[in-house]
């Protein structure tokens, strides 16, 4: 079966965080038009990410071999397991959708660490002398990326306020996976009643967004 890994970057409840009410909307119909993707859930605030050692990598994105693994501690061997089945987490997925709030012009830094785990020379990226080349481009792959923020951005301004959507794009297509779409949340306000309108308008084009992303 295939696999749709939905990772959420927020800290708040689900029924608090406008990200994460939308991002679930969206995974619940995705799976109900698709039922033969299996749903897999990584919370980035639940889930320990490793900080990344010098001591852990033999060369660029690279991981160290058997030989040097073993002559870490206990502690750091369990850090580079850690990596290693993050990565693979992530290239066994089909289908992505990732929560997140923008913060700072951004997301949160959560988002930013995991991100740098999965980028790994040899699993999700080759790295030679004269170039970098993604490994996701094995199968069909697509990503949603779902963000939320207080206030209405004006199209023109997009380009350069949304710089962490634009990078977390840059990157997962640098890795192979040429399908995305973002779906915004945007509007949401400082009232209970702005922040239901602007979830209500970005579920309104749930089906539109995955229709982009992802044809069998």
């Amino acid at each position: 079966m295939k696999k749709l890994l939905y990772i959420t970057v927020n800290s708040k409840p689900e029924e608090m965080s406008s990200c994460k009410t939308v991002g679930r909307a969206l995974v619940n119909r995705f799976l109900s038009i698709y039922p033969d993707f299996t749903l897999e859930e990584l919370d980035l605030y639940k889930c320990h990410i490793p900080r990344l050692e010098y001591q852990y990598f033999e060369g660029r994105n690279a991981l160290i071999k058997e030989e040097a693994f073993k002559d870490l501690p206990p502690h750091q061997q369990e850090e580079i397991h850690k990596i290693v089945k993050l990565t693979d987490q992530f290239k066994e997925a089909d289908m992505y959708v990732i929560a997140a709030p923008m913060w700072s012009l951004s997301f949160p830094s959560p988002l930013k660490e995991y991100l740098d785990c999965v980028i790994m020379n040899g699993k999700t990226i080759s790295i030679t002398d004269d170039k970098v080349k993604g490994l996701l481009d094995d199968k069909p792959r697509g990503m949603i990326y779902v963000q939320s923020s207080g206030g209405k951005i004006p199209w023109m301004l997009r380009p350069v306020l949304n710089r962490g959507l634009n990078y977390v794009e840059d990157l997962v297509k640098m890795m192979g996976i040429k399908r995305f779409q973002e779906l915004l949340v945007d509007g949401t306000g400082n009232s209970e009643e702005e922040r239901r309108k602007a979830i209500e308008k970005a579920v309104e084009k749930i089906d539109n967004v995955i229709g982009e992303v992802w044809r069998e």
